[in-house]
């Protein structure tokens, strides 16, 4: 193929109301010239072959999107976009989760989405482990002792034996998993399929979500917002939780009823929770979140590694653009009808 394939790399300015909300954000998910470069020489066949933009916001994407072939980014304008971009033929979302996309009925039928599935998975391993070690040697509770100068021996037995649920066993659920059976955790896994997965103890689709969440002494939420998922750790099914059990949600904060979660670490029914993803990001300053008992608020940061995530990124952009030439069908396909 003689003609260069158009990629248009969109980033985002800092802002509250798309992603990154953070300055410190907008430097970690930058699609630079360099990375892209840094990256191409880890894809030395694709020399050549690709005519990259690299642009900020809207600031040239109309007219860009007139020839582009391919789009990298978060969020754009979905209208009209067959119009707009007559062209396109794939669009790769920097992050697992689309939502912010949803409903999907705007992909033109000729266009392809992908996301970014894969990329977080080494990061959010670690997190979910650290969260659960954390949680069961009561670090929410030490860390309130402290700031009140009270001294509690608050002690812990090893974890090895704990049941901990994953709810959600995708690349991030799944990471976490297999990372807690290194510590001798019995794992239970929910899915939409419940399909066996390798290490996992038991794995269940979620219509017995119910049955097994009295079994949990750890919950840890990785699902996407969907239609399917949408509260789906609501009041009544937190009230058939083990008593004392602790809990961390690092997919969407839509899936989980907080208001309930409160009240049940105000009356002890849950131990502990560590939360990274909520509705409104920043966090507002005057959420009751920020002072619920042994509760920790995490700003977003479980699976997004600093350093690396955008290299990977534009590893899986170089490993589907190799796809896409030979005429393979692309990894880390989206079903709009999912959303997901």
């Amino acid at each position: 193929m003689d003609q260069k394939i158009r990629v248009h790399f969109k980033s985002n300015h800092a802002n509250p109301d798309s992603f990154p909300p953070t300055i410190e954000g907008e430097a970690v998910f930058a699609l630079t010239e360099k990375r892209y470069n840094d990256a191409l020489e880890r894809h030395p066949d694709l020399k050549g072959k690709i005519d990259p933009v690299f642009d900020w916001d809207l600031d040239n994407f109309y007219e860009s999107m007139k020839t582009a072939e391919v789009l990298v980014c978060w969020d754009f304008p979905t209208e009209n976009l067959a119009e707009i971009a007559p062209n396109l033929r794939w669009i790769h979302i920097i992050g697992a989760g689309v939502e912010h996309l949803c409903p999907m009925d705007w992909v033109p039928e000729n266009v392809t989405v992908v996301n970014n599935r894969g990329a977080h998975a080494a990061k959010a391993g670690e997190f979910g482990l650290m969260s659960i070690l954390m949680l069961h040697t009561h670090i929410p509770q030490v860390i309130a002792n402290q700031r009140n100068n009270h001294w509690e021996s608050l002690y812990s037995t090893p974890i090895a034996g704990k049941t901990l649920l994953v709810i959600g066993t995708g690349n991030i659920g799944y990471s976490a998993a297999k990372h807690c059976k290194m510590v001798g955790m019995h794992v239970i896994g929910v899915s939409r399929h419940g399909k066996a997965l390798e290490g996992v103890d038991e794995m269940v689709t979620t219509e017995h979500l119910e049955k097994v969440l009295p079994m949990a002494d750890y919950i840890f939420m990785s699902t996407p917002n969907t239609t399917e998922t949408n509260n789906l750790l609501n009041q009544e099914r937190q009230a058939l939780m083990k008593p004392g059990v602790g809990i961390i949600n690092v997919g969407r904060a839509a899936t989980m009823d907080y208001d309930a979660l409160q009240d049940n670490l105000h009356s002890g029914h849950i131990s502990g929770a560590i939360i990274d993803v909520f509705d409104t990001e920043p966090l507002p300053a005057d959420s009751p979140l920020w002072t619920t008992p042994n509760l920790m608020v995490m700003p977003h940061i479980s699976a997004d590694d600093g350093d690396s995530y955008i290299p990977l990124t534009l590893d899986l952009v170089f490993i589907n653009m190799q796809r896409y030439l030979a005429g393979e069908t692309l990894n880390n396909l989206v079903r709009p009808n999912l959303g997901y």
